[in-house]
């Protein structure tokens, strides 16, 4: 794999600020919203499975708890390892809108003391793609829930050199006492009441000075990348009693490994230690005394070109080199450095950056003295590998490639700065790559002579940037267009596709179109280093060849698919909007439209196209031709817009965007683009789709992500949006979700949401009526439960989680009465003393085992046949079973 797949991770957070990261308060500006009532859906979300697809930089075991594992991602949030399922679980998903940046995850700890303790160092970009500070996150139930704390300076989980660490660490001995390597020249900071609040360490000397590029003027590999390591002596200390002896790693190639022998209170540069290189991880072996570091000329986590390994022995002060390969013999810098707990003189490193012909793996189990590696050369270019590799449940881990040796398909990995071997299992070792998690649990087969077995360990695990997504009327329900992994098509949303996107293989897809009277005919243009940038498939996106770039291309772009497959629009990066007829073999200029236009097709007349550009609408009638300006007025001056036409209604066209300092919201076509109207109840929209109609609906489902009612969501209409529902929840909002969305043409309520970094979301309603009893939105004249309205309810209670003392439940509250509800209150006691910690999406009180919630501002209105839903953890012990019986007033309600 190439080093391209992070600059096009790169280039998705980019695109994605320029579409509106930056949305935050309403619009001064805008249209004032009119007063909106807004009903609430309960929605079952799942992940269209893909399996990985993004850099893992970052695993992390409980020292004293069998199979509490983490990871975490570069934008794409964490994960907890679930031993009996063998998958993760996500950890952020409730990270929202306005925090998106708090899903690129720099570091996380896990309490050995407390093991239901975790923190997480939360924030993407240091410079000014992220305008956010950064944060630290602490939870006391292993994820499922989280505070914050705010800090004064940005972190970057998305910057060069996150794949060193970890910069968060907790005091083993204390562990209220935790800390933190920042950059940016901000220090080294500690807390002493477990995370709450945080204070520079004033008396720690070098805040760090390597940048990857100091010509950079984005600010990205400019930046200083600080401190970025924290590693406790254990034995300095006995429990209860803060550590005294505390090893600290800095991005100085001079001055790259500091300690302090106090508990923090002094520092001092560790003498004698290397130079010209930073110290990537720096892993202490206190049983025998030695400190291991894994040196690298670079930052990472795609660069380096030389590398040493070092061994410290923490009483002698001596220090050894203990490189497996001559510097002059490597080509890359060394991290993914672990020990095994249970043999504390096994040590094993990577050479992380060694992308051709693989990354290398190196084991010593005699601290270093003598080395082997996963892989060597018999005769080159002939390979003996020292493992075996099954990626039969990830297949699209080979990339379609058949390289020539000493190049493999799939490879061992690239971007390899995470390895840890389990410290209660020698044979269990997992490791993380540019695209996936590779285990093994067998790995001492190695020190026999035998070959052990890796395979991916990555399920739950969804770490896509998705830029755009289809659900074509017939063939497969789901086709994407994703960041370094170009896309896939989906014929089973709970099975990984057998492989991405190929012919060409984009390492980034940036938009993708069906013809909507023949969605076999499908079109997907992306970025590439040299090739055509544009792609078309006959057979619903199975296969494909790749078409003829017009000159001076650069980039995807837009494209658009005319409605019966006739022809093309496409405004690709580097030139101007061009048309074709057939596949693409030559294009032509259209006229009237600028360069860098959104393009995008009427679904009925296969010769209308249409266009926008800061502000101006466009249309073409003559198959692209040319295009000319609408005198629609009052849409959003900038660029961050989507727009979509309606299956099925010529000219029927619905517009989402803006930004926070102009016009931004939701507006409706009717006349093709001759005039918009805005609709008053929607104060701010980043995109639009449709879906199947509601049962007795005439006009297809919509879908959005945008600001309605005050609250930030993914809503439904029903009424072409007179009224609106929110179908997610404060649990479910996966950070920046303005890229894509669309309804499945084919199911009811069926959504699937684009995402920067947690994939492509997908939800089902609850509502098996099929959008019948006015889903969209309450009858505000409707009875009141809560003050003994006469409908009847049913009341779904439903334990999603459970560990050590506490678990996560959901309840559903469905209105099966005639009469909308304008309130509800459901009360219910626990049987077996279980007692509420946070709950969501509504209010409560509890007094021994009595619990009453009460619905929130925006979810009180709950239509006939509609309901409304919330979540919430708690504490148990001994038995954690379901009550027996709810009420919604007066009312005894059906439980199930």
């Amino acid at each position: 794999m190439r080093r391209t797949p992070r600059r096009g991770r790169v280039l998705t957070a980019v695109l994605a600020l320029a579409a509106g990261l930056l949305a935050g308060a309403p619009s001064a500006l805008a249209t004032p919203a009119a007063p909106v009532a807004v009903a609430a859906d309960t929605y079952t979300w799942k992940n269209a499975r893909i399996d990985g697809g993004g850099f893992v930089p970052g695993i992390v075991f409980n020292r004293s708890e069998k199979n509490l594992v983490y990871a975490r991602t570069d934008i794409g949030g964490a994960y907890r390892w679930q031993q009996s399922t063998k998958t993760w679980a996500p950890l952020l998903d409730s990270v929202g809108w306005d925090n998106w940046g708090h899903t690129g995850v720099v570091s996380l700890a896990s309490d050995s003391a407390a093991p239901n303790k975790v923190y997480a160092a939360v924030g993407t970009y240091t410079n000014s793609w992220d305008p956010g500070n950064g944060a630290v996150l602490r939870s006391a139930d292993r994820g499922a829930t989280w505070q914050r704390t705010d800090l004064p300076f940005k972190l970057g989980g998305n910057m060069p050199g996150r794949g060193m660490g970890e910069r968060l660490a907790v005091d083993p001995n204390r562990n209220s006492v935790l800390y933190l390597g920042a950059p940016s020249g901000k220090g080294l900071w500690r807390s002493t009441d477990s995370g709450v609040t945080w204070s520079r360490v004033t008396s720690f000397p070098n805040a760090g000075n390597y940048v990857q590029d100091p010509g950079d003027t984005s600010g990205y590999a400019s930046d200083n990348q600080g401190v970025v390591w924290v590693t406790f002596d254990e034995s300095t200390a006995t429990s209860g009693n803060a550590t005294k002896t505390i090893y600290v790693g800095v991005a100085d190639k001079a001055n790259a490994v500091y300690r302090s022998t106090d508990a923090g209170a002094t520092w001092q540069r560790l003498s004698g230690q290397p130079t010209g290189y930073l110290a990537h991880k720096g892993v202490l072996d206190a049983k025998n005394g030695y400190l291991y570091l894994a040196y690298s000329d670079k930052g990472g986590p795609y660069d380096g070109g030389k590398g040493q390994l070092w061994r410290y022995a923490t009483a002698a002060g001596t220090w050894t080199n203990i490189s497996p390969v001559a510097e002059a013999d490597t080509y890359y810098g060394f991290s993914g450095l672990t020990v095994d707990r249970q043999k504390p003189g096994t040590v094993m490193a990577t050479a992380y950056s060694s992308w051709w012909p693989d990354t290398q793996i190196f084991r010593s189990t005699n601290s270093g003295a003598s080395w082997t590696q996963a892989w060597d050369y018999t005769s080159y270019p002939n390979r003996s590998n020292r493992y075996t590799m099954d990626v039969s449940s990830t297949p699209w881990l080979t990339f379609g490639a058949n390289p020539s040796p000493p190049e493999q398909t799939p490879k061992l990995g690239w971007m390899t700065e995470a390895l840890e071997i389990d410290p209660f299992d020698s044979d269990r070792m997992m490791y993380g790559t540019g695209a996936t998690i590779y285990g093994t649990e067998n790995l001492t087969r190695w020190d026999g002579g035998g070959q052990f077995a890796v395979k991916p360990m990555v399920q739950g695990l969804e770490e896509t940037a998705v830029n755009d997504l289809a659900s074509p009327p017939s063939g497969a329900p789901l086709l994407s267009a994703l960041g370094d992994i170009g896309g896939f098509r989906h014929t089973d949303l709970t099975k990984v596709p057998s492989m991405m996107f190929t012919s060409p293989n984009f390492t980034t897809t940036t938009s993708l179109d069906f013809a909507e009277s023949n969605p076999n005919t499908v079109v997907r243009v992306g970025d590439l280093d040299s090739g055509p940038h544009i792609a078309f498939s006959t057979d619903n996106g199975a296969n494909w060849f790749a078409g003829t770039d017009p000159s001076g291309v650069s980039g995807g772009g837009t494209v658009a698919a005319g409605a019966d497959g006739s022809r093309f629009v496409w405004s690709p990066a580097g030139t101007g909007v061009r048309y074709t007829t057939g596949f693409g073999s030559s294009w032509s200029a259209s006229a009237g439209i600028p360069a860098g236009a959104v393009v995008e097709s009427d679904r009925v007349d296969p010769k209308t196209f249409y266009g926008f550009k800061s502000g101006r609408f466009y249309v073409s009638s003559d198959g692209g031709a040319t295009f000319t300006a609408s005198s629609a007025s009052g849409l959003p001056s900038g660029d961050s817009v989507r727009f979509k036409a309606l299956p099925g209604g010529k000219g029927d066209i619905w517009l989402a965007g803006g930004a926070s300092d102009g016009a931004y919201g939701l507006w409706h076509s009717t006349n093709g683009g001759t005039s918009f109207t805005r609709l008053t109840n929607v104060e701010q929209a980043d995109t639009v789709g449709f879906g199947k109609a509601a049962s007795g609906a005439s006009y297809q489902t919509l879908y959005t992500s945008a600001k309605i009612g005050g609250v930030r969501g993914i809503f439904r209409s029903t009424d072409k949006g007179t009224s609106w529902t929110r179908i997610n929840d404060d649990a479910h909002q996966w950070g920046w979700t303005g890229a894509a969305i669309t309804g499945d043409p084919r199911v009811y309520g069926r959504v699937y949401v684009a995402t920067n970094g947690r994939g492509v979301i997908y939800g089902d309603t609850s509502d098996t009526s099929g959008g019948g009893g006015n889903p969209g939105g309450g009858d505000p004249g409707g009875g009141d439960p809560g003050d003994g309205g006469t409908g009847a309810c049913a009341v779904t209670y439903k334990v999603t989680n459970q560990w050590g003392d506490g678990f996560q439940a959901e309840v559903q509250l469905t209105n099966t009465g005639s009469t909308a509800w304008n309130g509800w209150s459901l009360t219910w006691s626990f049987p077996n003393g279980q007692r509420i910690t946070q709950l969501w999406n509504a209010e409560y009180t509890q007094s021994g085992a009595a619990v009453t919630a009460k619905n929130t501002g925006w979810n009180a209105n709950v239509a006939a046949g509609s309901s409304a839903g919330f979540g919430f953890t708690g504490s148990w012990s001994g038995t954690n079973g379901a009550p027996a019986a709810f009420k919604v007033g007066d009312q005894t309600c059906k439980a199930g």
